[in-house]
């Protein structure tokens, strides 16, 4: 699945989607398998939406591999292809190794610099990662 921007000033969900598919990806992610009329109806609670709005966001988002669409009878369901936390660890490696690609060196020290005020386990696994891919290399 390939997300083709990410909105750096935006938080959350809202660096892949727009605010339409983020709340029916979170909805989804959060109930599993659901009817176009059963996200809509729950979108619908806080703010009307049209139901054939509702439609085609979920039908593109089908398009670009990100729900995937079963019918049963008359009845359309769908659910993502992935896990919260799936699409979350796909898409953070992609944005690492295309800005790796790009920049090299510089974002890795802007990583490192960002990591002064992180938790010591997270250091810790990093220290490990770092012995491992040195290893590796010999």
């Amino acid at each position: 699945m390939n997300i083709k921007t990410f909105k750096y000033d935006q938080v959350g969900l809202h660096r892949f989607f727009g605010p339409l598919e983020a709340k029916i990806m979170k909805y989804l992610w959060d109930n599993n398998e659901q009817s176009i009329k059963a996200v809509q109806q729950h979108l619908d609670i806080d703010k009307p939406i049209n139901f054939n709005t509702v439609m085609t966001v979920m039908n593109r988002l089908v398009e670009k591999g990100i729900l995937e669409k079963r019918t049963e009878g008359r009845l359309s369901l769908f659910c993502p292809v992935q896990s919260k936390e799936e699409f979350i660890e796909e898409q953070s490696k992609k944005i690492t190794e295309n800005l790796l690609d790009e920049f090299g060196g510089a974002v890795i020290n802007h990583m490192l610099d960002a990591m002064k005020d992180v938790d010591q386990s997270l250091l810790d696994k990093l220290e490990q990662k770092i012995k491992s891919l040195k290893k590796d290399k010999k």
